[in-house]
């Protein structure tokens, strides 16, 4: 008879249940991770809000764990049962045009049901184990908060948006919003060498983005937001600018943030869907660069893991708690609150 594990899945809005279902087996070449603990990502937050997703939606893809078993034809020595490690559930085909090139985030099948073997949808983090190649897991020191490499892949993710900016020392940077991601980027920003300059209504938000280092932090409905950052930079603009936010309206005030020459990087989903005003013609006088940034691809994850394994980067502020699965209401509930951060579920 199988073994079983549990998990803990959505089936409807506001209704995470657990189950039980047959433990994975890792194949020869694969690695059985029992799970640690997952955060909630915004992902799970919508899912769980709305129920509009094919159910049950397994979801989960913060995920850090510990080795309890290598397939029998595992050739790396990066790990051994008994590590624990950071889990990149997102999945990459290694075949098609983009994962060849190394954007591995912009794989064509990087949103395939990982969880369909058990009769679910979604990326499956939320469980009790998980069986993955040996290439998506990432070691953990022994001395890092085991909570803490669970932000390994959202950091990633802003590891591969800041990436595609090219920050030098000295740029002016701006940040537009204050959540998670936003004080990610302001951390890796400061990290290379930049002024930080963070646009955030909440008040609570902007002191904690100074507490964690940001040099400047304003509100948008105190300032002209354009106005003051091209004040503070001397007439020119930012050299860069993150737009962590979803409104349409603040795309295009990214843009309009930018100097000659600055790079805007859309890291959000922008809902809904609207167009915004794009001068053609000023964006050919200014050779502003305007781009997305969307997961994380392997350099990136690896880039992240490093951050957190040497203390560059310390998220203990940024986690507001860690719930048992089975008070997963609770920790959903916490987790959508607008003075929280990140909420781990830990199994």
């Amino acid at each position: 008879m199988a073994e079983k594990m549990k998990v803990l899945a959505i089936t409807g809005a506001k209704s995470p249940v657990i189950m039980e279902v047959d433990r994975p087996q890792p194949g020869p070449k694969e690695v059985l991770v029992k799970i640690d603990g997952t955060a909630i990502c915004t992902w799970e937050q919508r899912v769980y809000v709305t129920g509009k997703f094919k159910m049950p939606f397994l979801g989960g893809h913060e995920v850090v764990g510990h080795v309890v078993e290598m397939g029998s034809k595992v050739r790396t020595r990066e790990f051994k049962v008994g590590d624990r490690v950071a889990v990149s559930v997102i999945n990459t085909c290694g075949t098609c045009y983009y994962c060849r090139r190394g954007e591995e985030n912009l794989c064509v099948d990087s949103y395939a049901n990982l969880s369909e073997d058990l009769g679910m949808n979604g990326p499956g983090g939320f469980a009790e184990y998980k069986v993955v190649p040996p290439e998506k897991l990432w070691k953990l020191n022994d001395d890092l908060p085991w909570e803490y490499g669970t932000f390994s892949e959202p950091l990633a993710c802003v590891c591969n948006s800041v990436r595609k900016t090219d920050i030098k020392l000295g740029d002016d940077v701006v940040v537009i919003g204050g959540g998670i991601m936003g004080m990610f980027h302001m951390m890796v920003a400061k990290l290379s060498g930049a002024r930080v300059i963070m646009s955030e209504i909440d008040e609570a938000r902007r002191k904690l983005a100074e507490e964690l280092g940001c040099d400047i932090t304003f509100s948008p409905k105190e300032k002209d937001a354009v106005a003051y950052v091209k004040e503070l930079t001397g007439g020119r603009g930012a050299d860069v600018v993150f737009d962590t936010t979803v409104l349409p309206a603040v795309a295009a005030q990214a843009i309009d943030m930018a100097g000659k020459m600055g790079r805007v990087v859309m890291y959000s989903s922008v809902i809904p869907a609207d167009p915004i005003p794009l001068d053609a013609n000023a964006l050919h006088g200014s050779e502003k660069v305007i781009t997305g940034s969307v997961s994380p691809s392997i350099q990136s994850f690896d880039t992240a893991v490093r951050l957190l394994n040497k203390g560059l980067i310390n998220p203990q502020k940024l986690l507001h708690g860690v719930f048992s699965k089975e008070d997963a209401v609770e920790a959903f509930e916490t987790s959508i609150r607008p003075d929280t951060y990140r909420v781990i579920i830990k199994f």
